[in-house]
């Protein structure tokens, strides 16, 4: 079964053009116009991945990514004229799984849907895993009073939940799996955002930001460390 791709674009040459590209590469397309409709097929249609520009009338893509990732998992590419990287990481750090900046190659664009498509059905995959595997071991990883469940996709300092998108947790989940070993940035772009990844490096500093603010900050923790010049590192013996 062909799988299906929703495009959510406002620049009709730009939507026919993708449309036709797609369709010839063997993908079910449906494409809508503005951002209103563009959430509207999304949430009550059955889709493997949205292409979501981010300049679109009724609702921007900003807008429209923040309504559906209160209930839906879906993958999205957002299209993007935009170039600046805090953008681009408000984009991802909404939910996003990847970005393209117009104008861009086709070609380009077809191995991010391929990669998105694939990464997505590998999750699902290690979902169905875990679900058919209830009495296997708990698969979690701690730092302190800090817990990361990968079973359950969730993080708690104590008792209490610490909110992070996708990208925040698989971050956090390496840096986990690396104890006392630091991390480049490239490794932790290659790790997190994929090898395809296109974009700048730091946009990982910027996620690293944002774990100290939600971690370390909120619950007076000295958790991941800088190495000038280097990467980030999470040390047992520097808890805090």
């Amino acid at each position: 079964m062909a799988e299906r791709i929703l495009i959510v674009e406002d620049e009709e040459k730009i939507a026919r053009f993708v449309e036709l590209e797609l369709k010839h590469e063997g993908y079910d397309v449906n494409k809508v116009t503005n951002g209103r409709e563009g959430l509207s097929a999304a949430q009550t249609g059955t889709y493997d991945l949205m292409l979501l520009d981010i300049m679109l009338p009724e609702l921007s893509g900003f807008e429209v990514l923040r309504r559906l990732r209160r209930s839906s998992g879906l993958p999205v590419i957002l299209l993007t004229a935009r170039d600046a990287v805090m953008d681009k990481v408000a984009g991802l750090d909404g939910g996003a799984d990847d970005y393209i900046t117009k104008p861009f190659a086709i070609e380009e664009l077809l191995a991010r849907i391929r990669l998105v498509l694939k990464k997505s059905a590998g999750q699902q995959a290690f979902r169905n895993e875990a679900g058919l595997d209830a009495d296997a071991e708990e698969k979690k990883l701690t730092f302190g009073k800090l817990t990361l469940d990968e079973r359950r996709y969730e993080v708690l300092c104590g008792e209490e939940p610490v909110s992070l998108t996708n990208r925040e947790f698989e971050l956090l989940k390496i840096l986990l799996e690396n104890k006392n070993i630091v991390m480049t940035r490239d490794t932790l772009l290659d790790r997190v955002c994929g090898y395809e990844y296109a974009g700048e490096t730091n946009v990982i500093d910027v996620y690293i930001r944002y774990l100290r603010s939600k971690i370390d900050e909120r619950f007076g923790m000295k958790m991941i460390q800088t190495v000038r010049g280097v990467g980030y590192v999470i040390r047992e013996d520097k808890q805090g």
